[in-house]
């Protein structure tokens, strides 16, 4: 891959990291670990057992733990301290040529994290507000299911992968201000007497 392809799959992993940290070191590790792709560096520290024994039960809690309303919130809060983190270090790693610490990834990729962990925290938070446990577990499978997708995508074509991103975070974004703002709207109505 060359530097612009890298970055790419840096800051796409970053992103990545902000929905579902876990997933995305475990998926990460084992396409390095099957021969899948060939990874940078300083990833391949993902390829190692412990690395995808502990990033695979992880996930498995988390897919648990992401199921079941408030507590997905209070998941969610804990994993602020992981996931902005997890974000700089998956993306400084992929941009890095040489395995050294890159600040300009780092910065980026903790950025990339911390938008898509506050664009799903704020959706789930306004989603848990919801009296029913469906929509709950249709919004965990979907981020389970574009983290998967995106994983599939990334190392073949890690442009596409980082454009869609890009535009279902566009998407997102958007649709969370509109329902915040009807949400808001409704309340400060005055009811009829």
């Amino acid at each position: 891959m060359d530097t612009a392809q890298l970055f790419a799959l840096g800051i796409t992993l970053a992103w990545l990291a902000g929905i579902r940290a876990y997933l995305t070191v475990f998926g990460v590790g084992l396409a390095g670990a099957l021969g899948w792709v060939e990874l940078p560096e300083a990833l391949q520290a993902c390829q190692s057992p412990w690395v995808l024994g502990t990033a695979g039960i992880l996930a498995v809690i988390e897919f648990s733990a992401d199921k079941i309303p408030g507590v997905d919130s209070l998941w969610d809060l804990l994993q602020t301290l992981f996931r902005v983190p997890a974000g700089a270090f998956l993306a400084s790693a992929a941009i890095s040529p040489d395995g050294d610490w890159n600040w300009t990834g780092a910065v980026l990729g903790g950025a990339a994290a911390l938008a898509s962990h506050g664009l799903k925290s704020s959706s789930r938070a306004m989603i848990n507000a919801s009296p029913e446990p469906a929509s709950n577990w249709l919004a965990s499978g979907g981020e389970d299911g574009l983290a998967l997708g995106a994983l599939l995508l990334v190392f073949a074509h890690p442009w596409w992968a980082l454009t869609l991103l890009m535009a279902l975070s566009i998407g997102a974004f958007a649709l969370v201000y509109l329902l915040f703002r009807m949400v808001f709207r409704r309340r400060r109505q005055p009811t009829p007497a």
